[in-house]
């Protein structure tokens, strides 16, 4: 639409074509901007779940010369059938159950000893964190050497025992191998955490602590009703990520103890990748990836809502 030049005295014509020609270069810009993470998400998290369900239901195999037929629900009757399976549940949910309780208030802890205003506490703050920065292949492999009979660990104890005790197989028993490998867990990744409770205390308002020592209130008295009431949407941050990396348990397991001693250590992600690859059970696998993904789900969704701001 063109516009005229307007006669002295008279309205100017409104080209209302202009701010259309915005919109839509502006939604079109926008729309660029997102396609690469919509791509992403597409090929890495719908087409992989959309697989997972179609393939679950069939006989499919990793290598074979023929093509997957449907079975129905011949996979999670195995499943459900399958003792391993009722054992890598169990010590998945044991792992969660120590894990992040105690990974959470570790870290709040170490948060609230480096929230400190002295001097040299940016140096313990890298030195926690230096863990979570390296991989877990290279940590698991570096536990595994301290956790041999002849290891670090073994040694320790045996000097602070005076050699009245000896440390015992870690990795080699199964009463053991499960609380070796979440105490290396811990270890590796509370750094990160912490972290992240230290960023929710520097979102707390300082007034409040004037207030509170303003009316004599103790260190305790402090935490209890100015420090957790403030780390609310922290602390539901905190909760949830470890719990999905708890119930994610996998590399620890495929480095240090391959799911042994008498699957003592087995996981059920581990489960479904070992039966998937190593035994190329692809169909079978990805059962187990559906109960894992509804197993995850459901536990997040009752902690969101244990741990919802109620209004």
């Amino acid at each position: 639409m063109t516009t005229k030049t307007a006669a002295p005295g008279r309205l100017r014509p409104v080209d209302r074509t202009r701010p259309t020609r915005t919109r839509r270069r502006e939604s079109l810009t926008a729309l660029g901007m997102a396609a690469p993470a919509v791509v992403l998400l597409i090929v890495f998290l719908v087409v992989p779940v959309v697989l997972a369900f179609a393939l679950a239901f069939t006989d499919a195999r990793l290598v074979s010369p023929t093509p997957a037929r449907f079975v129905g629900l011949r996979n999670f009757r195995l499943l459900f059938d399958d003792p391993v399976f009722y054992k890598s549940l169990r010590n998945t949910a044991y792992f969660a159950a120590v894990v992040v309780p105690l990974q959470a208030g570790l870290a709040l802890v170490l948060a609230l000893l480096v929230n400190a205003k002295v001097r040299g506490v940016n140096f313990f703050r890298t030195v926690y964190f230096l863990p979570v920065v390296t991989s877990m292949v290279v940590v698991s492999l570096l536990w595994t050497f301290l956790y041999r009979q002849d290891g670090l660990v073994n040694r320790v104890i045996s000097a602070l025992t005076l050699g009245h005790v000896d440390g015992p197989d870690w990795l080699g028993n199964p009463d053991t191998a499960i609380l070796a490998v979440i105490l290396m867990s811990v270890w590796q990744g509370v750094g990160f955490h912490m972290v992240i409770w230290l960023a929710g205390l520097q979102t707390i308002p300082a007034e409040l602590y004037e207030a509170a020592d303003l009316d004599g209130a103790t260190r305790w008295h402090r935490f209890r009703h100015v420090t957790w009431p403030g780390l609310r949407a922290t602390r539901t941050f905190v909760l949830v990520t470890i719990t999905i990396a708890a119930f994610s348990l996998f590399t620890q397991i495929r480095v240090m103890t391959q799911g042994g001693p008498l699957d003592s250590t087995t996981s059920v992600v581990y489960q479904a990748v070992h039966a998937g690859y190593d035994q190329q059970q692809t169909a079978y696998a990805a059962a187990i990836s559906l109960v894992f993904f509804v197993l995850v789900l459901s536990v997040s969704l009752v902690q969101r809502f244990l741990t919802r701001e109620k209004g």
